[in-house]
């Protein structure tokens, strides 16, 4: 009986729920899941996950005090609502969860360093070891220098918002555990900018993603790959074989109803023999490749961007539910 293309794909690749669903995660069973700003903001607004905003509100306002304002309150739950979203998680899968720092912090190291050690206490505190969070980290130079700090520190990094080699070396220098180049907004971009369509292996994504595998391999670096942000299962299919890829549940259920046969398209023993040259990448090196490369510039900028508001709109969904929470909360004897 021929195998769908999901239960092939995990045969090369570690498949992992891009999603905040957490209903999502039961169905489709990934071994790890990620999520960001959006993400997490999309299932904030979900009724089934309501009783999980509200509680996180509560202990924010126990916390902060009567005085403080609903927005300060709101400020400290969202924090707090993304570790409440992964601890569930991690009670569905047997992996690990990706947790974002604050995309507005993603040109200041120290600040990435502080609240990425925040979150890990939280986790150390609920009893969930390191081994199963990533911390979630803009491929900028400054966030990928903390990354290298709490890599240090045993703290496990995932470097998003990825678009460029330049990008991805730094990070695999720095020691980091694992990196999230954005294959679909790279394909968005290249269409935007040149009227064209893009398919299969020639999709400008799959051919960035490719070129970090195989830089990696031959180069024996320990930092794996994580095709992220796709926008059709050819996209996938292309990368089968890349250490993992983050999937929609909506991409999830189109490569289990697909019955094809599914070979594999990227290999590390293969990469070890190909000729690539080596490309030392400090930080005047890193600024040098990243002016020059019109899509990374403008991905990483928009990416950020798009996180912080994000960040932003749910900060204000939290405020307005907090009010509601106590507006309807019997008065104090």
């Amino acid at each position: 009986m021929p195998q769908n293309l999901l239960e092939q794909l995990r045969s090369y690749t570690v498949v992992v729920a891009d999603t905040g669903d957490i209903e999502a995660m039961e169905k489709f069973r990934p071994q790890d899941a990620t999520t960001n700003p959006s993400l997490i903001t999309a299932a904030a607004q979900m009724p089934q996950y309501q009783p999980i905003v509200d509680g996180v509100l509560l202990e924010a306002r126990k916390e902060l005090g009567d005085s403080a304002t609903d927005q300060a309150v709101a400020n400290l739950a969202f924090q707090r609502l993304a570790i409440a979203f992964g601890k569930k998680i991690l009670a569905i899968v047997p992996g690990r969860v990706s947790t974002e720092v604050d995309a507005r912090l993603s040109y200041d190291t120290q600040a990435t360093i502080a609240q990425a050690r925040t979150i890990i206490a939280q986790y150390d505190a609920a009893g969930i070891g390191r081994a199963r969070v990533l911390i979630k980290i803009a491929s900028t130079w400054e966030g990928i220098r903390a990354a290298e700090v709490l890599e240090r520190e045993g703290i496990h990094c995932n470097l998003t918002l990825l678009f460029g080699l330049h990008q991805a070396i730094a990070a695999a220098d720095a020691g980091v555990t694992l990196i999230s180049p954005f294959v679909g907004r790279i394909l968005d971009w290249y269409k935007k900018d040149t009227g064209k369509e893009y398919h299969g292996a020639a999709d400008p994504g799959v051919l960035s993603v490719t070129r970090i595998f195989n830089y990696y391999k031959k180069f024996g670096y320990k930092t794996v790959v994580m095709g992220a942000s796709f926008r059709n299962t050819g996209e996938i299919t292309e990368l089968a074989g890349c250490d993992l890829l983050t999937i929609s549940p909506q991409l999830l259920a189109e490569l289990e109803a697909t019955e094809a046969d599914l070979p594999r398209k990227l290999d590390p023993e293969a990469a070890k023999g190909m000729a690539i040259e080596r490309i030392v990448v400090d930080h005047e090196i890193f600024d040098w490749m990243h002016a020059t490369d019109r899509m990374a510039s403008d991905k990483l900028k928009e990416g950020i961007e798009g996180f912080s508001a994000a960040l932003v709109k749910l900060e204000t969904l939290l405020a307005k539910r907090l009010a509601e929470i106590e507006a309807h909360a019997p008065a104090a004897v």
